[in-house]
């Protein structure tokens, strides 16, 4: 289990149960929300992508 003394010196101090859980699962929340990210850049793999590579066994 990480301790106070196992975190780097330039990382603020977190409260000990955010730690705990950001341990476990990971950063959660990231700390850039979409409504921050540029709406122009885009974000994962289109409509398309996916019926193109859709399994056989998934054709309906």
């Amino acid at each position: 289990m990480a301790t106070d003394r196992d975190r780097p010196a330039d990382e603020p101090a977190k409260a000990p149960r955010r730690r705990r859980i950001e341990e476990i699962f990971g950063e959660v929340v990231p700390e850039t929300t979409s409504d921050e990210k540029d709406p122009g850049v885009e974000r994962g793999r289109s409509d398309e992508w996916y019926l193109e590579n859709r399994p056989p066994h998934h054709d309906g």
